[in-house]
């Protein structure tokens, strides 16, 4: 299921809706596979709509069960990231860029400092 506020009638039609464009997409890609002509383009507008889920990560760890259930307020993890290092930049899971916050109006956003290219994506994956 898709972890989109509303009920799960919404998350159906979201769900449709994704796939539906999802769809759309491989089909035009398909078709552009076929076709012969120079001047013929992708349609990117059917995907531009769907929705995506970016996260910052500052960094991980693993803990055994034990240590973390004696954890309460106050208690301090030790993450595997130095400080200062850039943090990561997810989309839907994948890493995509790095950054380092910066706090606009009160709000933390982030600056992108090096944007992974299409084809180191695909080379992490493997």
């Amino acid at each position: 299921m898709s972890e989109y506020p509303g009920t799960p009638e919404d998350e159906q039609t979201i769900d449709d809706f994704e796939a539906a464009a999802f769809q759309e997409f491989n089909n035009q890609f398909e078709d552009k596979k076929s076709s012969s002509a120079a001047g013929d383009e992708v349609n990117l507008d059917v995907i531009l709509d769907v929705p995506v889920t970016i996260s910052m990560e500052i960094g991980r760890t693993q803990i055994n069960i034990r240590n973390l259930l004696q954890l309460n307020q106050g208690s301090v993890v030790e993450l595997e990231r130095f400080a200062g290092e850039p943090l990561d930049v997810l989309v839907n899971g994948t890493l995509i860029a790095h950054g380092e916050v910066v706090v606009i109006n009160d709000k933390f956003g982030i600056r992108l400092t090096d944007v992974i290219s299409p084809s180191e994506r695909v080379k992490r994956l493997a």
